[in-house]
């Protein structure tokens, strides 16, 4: 006889887990190829546009920290350079605004070649001495803010500005979701606790009308302009617009028609996962401005507590660089970086050309790779035809490397100004370690970068330990620890480059 079961008793199957879909990524970078080696023959002159935006370095560091390689198109060699202070010295006056300081070193990466290294060093403003701010923050409350690293952050980011403004700075505060609004009408810059109760009223929900938030922010900027004070916008969002005004050409084209008012806009991108990093980048440079990634509450205080005379007070803007190369001394060069910088030889000489900013006690640094016309470190071959080699010179193979020039605007005028600078063999040193260490410690931020982005032009015996080496030899005076912590993020990406080409083997061998 079969024994009565009841329903409690029946027998039903284990229920199976829901697997949650893993998250989208929706991040968006722009695909940008390094730049190509050059014959001098060809082009002698390399011109580009100064880049001080930070943004690239924060998020490679996000990337590494969470035991990951950076996607190759968000490493900016440029930006990962520009992180750091190389301590040039400084101007000795406000015009022109900053110090030129050029070296010459052999290559750690390509054995016969040389490193050219600009730097530039910006004239520091003191506490009591900087203008007043007329300043509109835009905050981004939209539903995609919700997460800690995103409104929460920038809450805390803000909070270290606040408390940095006087009575003579004007602060107003927007923000936009699906719509925008005022939160805060133009209040001075010592009512704190007015301005923080409105800060910490923001709250995060609904979609993303970003390009009505700008609106809306330029046009208070502008109701309150002052001509005696820095106006600038801040934006601070993780960029993802889905509302209104999308296209990022149609954003940028407002937002450089914006800056002939006078008003800048600078940037500072938030989170993960949906981060429209190409975006953050085109408007922040039509914006006269610099774009900046936040992902911690240290990198809030870099930028808005010990950098914040660099971050919001412009001392020089459209400054470009331009170099010719002596076709004796040098037959091929390539710019290490600034691929989204380049400008057109012309462009140098013409002041309608927008270029970049440079804030008080900025440095910005760019290096040449150059092959020398007696080396045999060539890359692109030599040619058949007599009139079509490189070197076809009279000139003076001792004499100078190429001629440097510089041009640049003080912020409130429109005529540019120009510096030159020969680069002699009196920059030129016999070998690295000879060389002063802001030299040493810029190369090796810039190997860092090229073996992240996998660079062609490194060869097999510099790697991750090579740029560890040299940046430990370099660290010098690290009052704030940025350069030790520059040498745990490339231990981490050796780690993670080592797993990731296990991951590929295992991945083959299936």
């Amino acid at each position: 006889m079969q024994r009565a079961v009841s329903p409690s008793q029946a027998y039903s199957p284990t229920p199976m887990p829901i697997m949650e879909p893993p998250p989208v990524d929706r991040e968006r970078y722009e695909d940008v190829d390094d730049n190509p080696v050059k014959r001098v023959a060809d082009e002698p002159v390399s011109t580009f546009s100064v880049d001080v935006d930070t943004a690239s370095y924060a998020r490679t560091r996000r990337f590494l920290t969470d035991g990951t390689l950076p996607p190759k198109d968000a490493v900016r060699v440029e930006e990962l350079i520009n992180y750091f202070d190389y301590s040039y010295p400084l101007p000795e006056a406000a015009d022109p605004p900053f110090s030129t300081n050029v070296s010459v070193v052999p290559s750690p990466w390509k054995s016969g070649n040389e490193l050219i290294q600009i730097g530039l060093q910006g004239y520091n403003i003191e506490a009591d001495e900087r203008p007043a701010m007329n300043l509109t923050l835009l905050v981004d409350v939209s539903g995609s803010m919700s997460s800690p690293d995103k409104l929460p952050l920038a809450k805390k980011a803000l909070g270290m500005l606040v408390d940095n403004m006087s009575e003579k700075d004007t602060i107003s505060v927007a923000v936009y979701a699906g719509a925008a609004g005022m939160v805060l009408e133009p209040t001075p810059g010592n009512e704190k606790s007015k301005i923080m109760a409105a800060l910490e009223g923001m709250a995060a929900g609904g979609s993303t009308a970003g390009g009505e938030g700008l609106r809306l922010a330029y046009s208070l900027a502008e109701q309150n302009f002052d001509e005696d004070s820095v106006n600038r916008v801040m934006l601070l969002t993780d960029g993802d617009f889905n509302v209104g005004v999308t296209s990022d050409e149609r954003l940028e084209d407002f937002v450089s028609r914006k800056r002939d008012s006078g008003v800048f806009l600078s940037v500072m991108g938030f989170g993960r996962g949906n981060y429209n990093d190409a975006m953050m980048q085109k408007i922040a440079q039509a914006g006269n401005g610099m774009a900046a990634y936040v992902d911690t509450v240290n990198e809030a205080r870099k930028l808005l507590n010990d950098d914040l005379s660099g971050s919001l007070f412009t001392i020089a803007k459209d400054v470009k660089i331009q170099v010719e190369f002596n076709p004796a001394k040098v037959s091929e060069y390539r710019l290490i970086g600034y691929e989204t910088r380049m400008l057109e030889e012309a462009d140098f000489n013409n002041d309608k050309v927008d270029a970049g900013e440079i804030g008080a006690g900025h440095t910005v640094t760019a290096l040449y790779e150059v092959t020398p016309v007696d080396a045999d470190s060539a890359l692109t071959g030599e040619r058949r035809y007599e009139g079509n080699k490189s070197g076809e010179t009279n000139a003076d193979p001792s004499a100078e490397y190429g001629f440097l020039k510089l041009r640049y605007k003080l912020p409130d005028e429109d005529t540019s100004k120009l510096i030159e600078v020969p680069i002699t063999n009196d920059l030129a040193f016999e070998t690295l370690d000879e060389a002063p260490l802001y030299t040493r410690f810029a190369t090796a931020v810039a190997g860092f970068g090229q073996l992240l982005k996998g660079s062609s032009f490194i060869s097999d015996d510099f790697d991750y330990d090579s740029v560890i080496e040299l940046a430990l030899d370099a660290r010098g005076e690290d009052a704030f620890g940025y350069r030790s912590e520059f040498v745990q993020l490339a231990r981490s990406a050796k780690t993670a480059a080592a797993q990731e080409t296990l991951e590929q083997k295992n991945r083959g061998g299936d």
